[in-house]
């Protein structure tokens, strides 16, 4: 009997696995929500098996609902990200999380009908299915924590094993498995008093399960895809961020604090995250330099030709500072026509040159309408060669810029010793 089951368990996984890749493989053709309806339809199955339904194996009792198809679809979520990204990945993830959340919600309401008896007899549980909606919660709350934990594992190991793509998706699977075991049995026990014994056994039939699914991942991967998978590159934070929603938080963040006019960030967001920049330089040990500038005679541009053409001489001055400056630096409009870039891992010299590359720049290609150029006064301050905080070397910064002015307009002053004139 327990070969019977044993040979059954691997039918079922080959059987879930074909289908699954099937839909996954042509979902340019199918479109890809047939493999996320196929997978998320699977799931009231899998979680009313693992509370009911055990069959004795070779290594212990275990449920097919557990080891073989939420195996499987944590294996799938992983094969779905290789393929697509991070941002299709979470649609599932919170697809299901959101709809469990419902049946929980629609399971309390029944409670109130009076429903009629039936002809047969039979009459619905509604206790059970309050029950089964509660298990199946806790059960997407764990695959939401399973599936970024194993997106995220699989990018770490690529560090010690960039090509041996099939032993990640191995490892990922035992670890992530190892921990679902750890919180779906915790609910079993506690919900439905699932013996401690079937935590052994069912943990077994899951490392089980991943070596067959990795197996047929492997023949998928090498003699049917054969392409391979391309080594990521991204960041695991950004991934981090797809799957959580959090690129969208910061692209609204990044939408706000922005000045109308230029489209560089506002005094209020320098307010806000300049501090926050030059803190964080000190602290990793480097430095942060702040280059404030200001449009010479921009009064003279307003009064002579409007302010409609001085707004296009402040956007090209803009324009010239964000093809100089470099992804790290951030550029905020200080007010009126100046500005403040904010520069961290750049030392003193390396902002005087900065600052001069931005001078020259402008100088030689931002023209008024009468086509004379446009030049700019800079200062330059470094923390924490000129002060600490952000507001002791703005101050620096602006004080330099008023000697700028002075001296003769269109030139950068940094600390004495170091002073470029155009």
């Amino acid at each position: 009997m327990q070969a019977v089951n044993l040979l059954l368990f691997a039918i079922e996984a080959v059987g879930y696995f074909t289908l699954m890749v099937t839909l996954l493989h042509f979902r340019q053709r199918l479109g890809l929500g047939v493999f996320l309806t196929a997978l998320g339809v699977m799931h009231f199955m899998e979680t009313y098996l693992a509370a009911v339904f055990y069959v004795a194996l070779p290594f212990g009792a275990a449920s097919p609902g557990s080891s073989v198809f939420f195996t499987g679809k944590l294996m799938m979520i992983l094969m779905l990200y290789l393929q697509e990204d991070a941002a299709t990945v979470r649609q599932p993830i919170y697809g299901l999380f959101l709809g469990n959340i419902l049946t929980v919600a629609v399971a309390w309401l029944l409670q109130f009908h009076t429903p009629i008896d039936l002809p047969r007899g039979d009459g619905a549980n509604v206790d059970f299915l309050k029950e089964m909606g509660w298990l199946m919660v806790w059960g997407t709350t764990l695959l939401y924590l399973d599936s970024i934990g194993i997106i995220l594992l699989y990018e770490r190991l690529g560090r010690y094993l960039r090509r041996r793509i099939i032993l990640r998706f191995m490892i990922c699977g035992f670890v992530l498995l190892t921990f679902d075991q750890i919180g779906f049995f915790g609910a079993l026990h506690y919900f439905l008093d699932i013996p401690a014994s079937a935590f052994w056994d069912g943990w077994r039939a899951k490392m089980f399960a991943v070596c067959i699914y990795t197996g047929l991942f492997a023949i998928y991967e090498i003699w049917i895809r054969r392409s391979g998978i391309p080594a990521s590159v991204r960041p695991i934070s950004d991934i981090f961020s797809d799957l959580t929603f959090r690129e969208r938080y910061n692209d609204l963040l990044n939408r706000t604090g922005r000045d109308v006019l230029t489209g560089v960030y506002d005094r209020t967001r320098m307010e806000m995250e300049a501090p926050v920049m030059v803190r964080e330089a000190l602290r990793q040990g480097q430095f942060a330099t702040v280059i404030i500038l200001d449009a010479d005679h921009f009064k003279d541009v307003n009064d002579r030709f409007g302010h409609l053409q001085g707004d296009e001489v402040l956007k090209a001055i803009t324009l010239r500072l964000g093809t100089i400056l470099r992804s790290a630096d951030r550029v905020f409009r200080f007010g009126g026509e100046e500005f403040v870039a904010v520069c961290p891992a750049t030392d003193h010299a390396e902002g005087i040159r900065l600052a001069e590359r931005l001078r020259w720049t402008i100088a030689s290609s931002v023209k008024t309408p009468d086509g004379k150029p446009v030049t700019v006064s800079i200062g330059v301050a470094t923390a924490d060669t000129d002060g600490a905080s952000f507001t002791t070397v703005l101050s620096t910064a602006d004080e330099r810029l008023y000697q700028a002015k002075k001296g003769g307009r269109n030139c950068v002053v940094g600390k004495p010793g170091l002073v470029k004139t155009g």
